[in-house]
């Protein structure tokens, strides 16, 4: 092989410094290029001064020796990709018995390095054909016990294999020492928690306790969420050797005594940690529950039900009952607060599943239309769950049915046809609402809504952000995605389009609510009745309760300040009515006297 590349030099076709490559290449039998992927080297003409490869795409493809040499990167025949090439099944058979060896052949084959992306794109799917994150949870067990590798905490850090084995105690514990900063620690902490059984060194757990436990004194004024991890953690190591605690040793105790905020606490701790947050925080404060109960509308969907079952389980249940039933009530409940309310629904909350659980299910989700990261699950949840609907309104008055339908029908919450998805869910329980829903549709798109100017503008304002802005925008990512070629495969593309739709969607919505919108700024409202622009104070007959409500705008409503939306039934019911008026209101079933005692024009903040 060598005396043919010296003729070639002699004979001009190739340059000196091409001769190493081209005999690498050679010998190795197979090749990777940047483009073209992986190939297997047929034969080399040197008559014709080629290479002949099969590419996966291009079989017997021909190159020049010289671009060759300077393009293609030999692949050795124990890398990854040749045993592929040329051992499919026996790999695949590797990987389904011996977890360990394949993952070495790839880190190998990387240099000794290699993230889990890197490994998952080499094996699946032509050697790992079944599940993935199964597989791999199996493998990452094994890789922990091994000497040989070492496992990072970040996924996108490499795996290392290293020839010199080291026991699982001395590499947790140089690991530990390694980690920099208490979160790493907590991390490290964790690992070596999972494998205590098999920790021969127990003083690799002692010196991390002590480790922790200094972390939690220097960080507990400053990042309690960090130190309440750390306490757990260091809590946890103790109870799995026994160690005894020392009096002087800060507990959960410091950090609720800072009295921290919830939410940003909650926000900061890891969701697998948020039971055993809520369980110290009872513990540990007198008042946990009303404090609970203020942050129950701002959390997740989860989050909001291991509240509930604390909640529950400790007996507050009335006070939890009574915060659904006014945030329900006054449409003030969020859409994660609903999703999970909906979720869990049963006999306990018998009582409060109605159709006006419906009703705030849709201002929750027209409320979302602002935020930024607007979530799409309650509306997901409740096309999904056929019964959801059913349930909730199987016992109502018609009238009743009847306004929850055409507010329905003027959601911009759902498209037409998830609209009419639910609508036939309502007319199988009510087939009375099938005249008003198959009836004039131009009337009822006519039908128009009163908002402040300040609100409209915000709406007209978003309007134009999406046309303006985010529309050209998606048309130029669509337009680049496009040239990176073969659309199939190719995930820009269908990332590009998939916004697309969701921004054509917001368009035709925000269409349909500036089309019915009618701005006002509700100056000089009539004052002998109720009616928007007023502020009505109201008595609760049957208890003497005291409350105050401004009348505002169908999108200018806000519960924590007693702004209710001239749309929402509270508001209905309290329209046109004079002082002295003794209104009935029902409220999930239950009906309520309440008194008009004054109506004044609403002054402006």
């Amino acid at each position: 092989m060598k005396e043919e590349m010296e003729q070639l030099v002699a004979a001009g076709k190739i340059h000196t410094k091409h001769v190493a490559p081209l005999m690498a290449l050679v010998e190795a039998g197979y090749c990777q290029h940047k483009s073209w992927g992986f190939g297997k080297i047929k034969t080399m003409d040197g008559i014709a001064s080629r290479l002949v490869i099969d590419f996966s795409a291009k079989n017997g493809h021909t190159l020049d020796l010289q671009f060759a040499a300077d393009s293609l990167k030999p692949i050795p025949r124990d890398h990854v990709l040749a045993r592929k090439h040329s051992d499919l099944k026996g790999l695949q058979q590797m990987a389904a018995l011996h977890h360990l060896d394949v993952v070495k052949l790839v880190v190998q084959s990387f240099g000794g390095r290699a993230t889990v992306d890197q490994i998952q794109a080499v094996l699946v799917p032509d050697v790992i054909q079944s599940d993935w994150k199964k597989w791999w949870e199996a493998a990452k067990s094994e890789l922990k016990k091994d000497g040989h590798f070492q496992v990072p905490l970040k996924k996108a850090d490499p795996i290392v294999y290293q020839t010199e084995e080291l026991g699982l105690s001395q590499r947790l514990g140089t690991e530990f020492k390694a980690a920099k900063g208490l979160k790493a620690r907590v991390a490290v902490a964790g690992e070596i928690l999972k494998s205590i059984e098999d920790i021969d060194n127990k003083q690799v757990v002692a010196d991390a306790i002590a480790v922790l436990n200094s972390d939690v004194s220097s960080h507990v004024n400053t990042m309690q969420s960090l130190a309440l991890e750390g306490i757990f953690m260091r809590d946890d190591l103790r109870a799995a050797i026994g160690q005894t605690a020392a009096e002087s040793d800060l507990g959960a105790g410091a950090i609720w005594s800072q009295t921290p905020r919830l939410r940003e606490l909650f926000d900061e701790i890891p969701a697998a940690k948020h039971r055993r947050t809520l369980e110290s925080f009872k513990a540990t404060v007198p008042d946990w529950a009303p404090q609970l109960v203020q942050v129950l509308n701002t959390v997740p969907a989860k989050l909001a039900g291991e509240c509930a079952r604390l909640l529950l389980q400790e007996g507050k249940g009335q006070m939890l009952k009574d915060t659904l039933a006014r945030l329900i009530s006054q449409h003030g409940a969020s859409s994660e607060l609903l999703l999970w309310f909906g979720k869990e629904r049963g006999d306990y909350f018998a009582d409060l599943l109605g159709p006006e659980v419906f009703r705030a299910m849709l201002s929750a989700m027209e409320r979302d239309q602002f935020n930024e990261k607007k979530s799409n699950r309650l509306r997901d949840f409740i096309l999904e769950d056929q019964k959801l609907l059913p349930e909730l309104i199987e016992s109502a008055d018609i009238d009743i049915i009847k306004d929850m339908t055409r507010a329905l029908q003027l959601s911009p919450s759902f498209d037409d046809m998830d609209k009419r998805s639910l609508l036939a869910r309502i007319v199988k329980l009510y087939p009375a609402i099938q005249s008003m829903i198959t009836g004039d549709q131009a009337k009822q798109e006519s039908n128009t809504f009163h908002v402040s100017w300040a609100s409209l503008e915000r709406r007209k304002g978003e309007y134009d952000e999406l046309v303006n802005k985010a529309v050209p925008a998606n048309v130029r990512d669509i337009a680049l995605a496009k040239s990176y070629g073969d659309l199939r495969e190719n995930s820009e593309y269908k990332a590009a389009k998939e916004m697309q739709k969701v921004l054509q969607r917001r368009k035709h919505e925000l269409e349909l609510m500036l089309n019915r919108a009618r701005g006002s700024d509700f100056a000089n409202p009539r004052t002998d009745v109720v009616s928007p622009g007023t502020t009505v104070k109201i008595t609760h007959l049957d208890s003497g309760k005291e409350e105050t409500f401004a009348i505002v705008g169908a999108w200018d409503g806000d519960p924590d300040k007693n702004h209710l939306s001239y749309l929402t039934p509270l508001a209905q019911a309290l329209v046109n009515q004079a002082v002295g008026a003794q209104v009935e209101f029902a409220n999930e079933g239950v009906k309520q006297l309440l008194r008009v005692d004054s109506i004044t024009a609403t002054t402006a903040a």
